[in-house]
């Protein structure tokens, strides 16, 4: 369980002269979920994209599976086993689902093709009953998903999503989330989770962290942060959904 597949140290990231992430350290260990929260515009994403080559660490390193990706372009990251369902969701609007689904397995062997789309259709039904319905047409929880099976169709040892929960119904977030968890439980599949929604992130995730201003505050379970005061203050009060 502890066998580290992602590991972030001391990154350092910056827009122009504006330094957005502060000497960041995170560890992801094979078949964990592990979370970072934080108030919107700590950073969440600017690590999520860094880890994805764009932008560039300008300082620190970073390593998949015992390899270095630091200085690596994004399409070789991604090509190594790592998938991401960005903020905001950027599914291609004109095109279907189905053709959606393609798109995302472009990395994965062409065979299994159709297995992989049973089983995004099995995780969000939703999808199934949309197959050719165009993605811009679909309500922001039907398009969070497909972004979500867009990127499990490359068959990922790693899944990245940034604030999947942003703007959705809290019936959605609770599907979202359940969907997740099996992700998890079932396939072992490998999660690093930045979200705004502390209460259900922290719930789900083994081990969490949080953001203040492009810097890690605070590190621990998923239960132990979920007890703290100063979490339950700054990120939990009347923010249950």
């Amino acid at each position: 369980m502890n066998q580290s597949l992602l590991s972030v140290r001391g990154v350092k990231t910056y827009y122009g002269q504006i330094m957005a992430l502060r000497g960041v350290d995170v560890e992801v260990n094979r078949g964990e979920i592990v979370t970072m929260i934080g108030a919107n515009g700590a950073g969440k994403s600017t690590l999520m994209m860094t880890i994805c080559g764009d932008p560039r660490a300008r300082s620190g390193q970073i390593t998949y599976d015992g390899r270095d990706i630091t200085n690596m372009p994004t399409h070789e990251i991604m090509r190594l086993g790592i998938a991401q369902s960005p903020e905001g969701r950027r599914i291609f609007s004109r095109m279907t689902v189905m053709e959606n689904l393609q798109i995302g397995a472009s990395f994965a062997p062409p065979e299994n093709f159709d297995e992989d789309v049973r089983r995004v259709f099995t995780l969000f039904p939703r999808l199934k009953e949309r197959a050719g319905q165009r993605g811009g047409t679909l309500s922001g929880g039907e398009q969070q998903m497909l972004a979500i099976g867009r990127a499990l169709m490359s068959r990922p040892t790693l899944l990245l999503l940034d604030e999947p929960s942003l703007g959705l119904a809290p019936l959605v977030v609770k599907q979202i989330f359940e969907a997740i968890r099996e992700l998890n439980r079932n396939e072992g599949l490998t999660v690093f989770l930045v979200e705004q929604n502390a209460f259900h992130a922290l719930k789900l995730a083994h081990r969490g962290h949080v953001m203040v201003n492009g810097a890690i505050t605070m590190s621990g379970t998923g239960a132990e942060l979920l007890k703290r005061e100063e979490v339950r203050a700054a990120y939990l009060e009347g923010g249950r959904h």
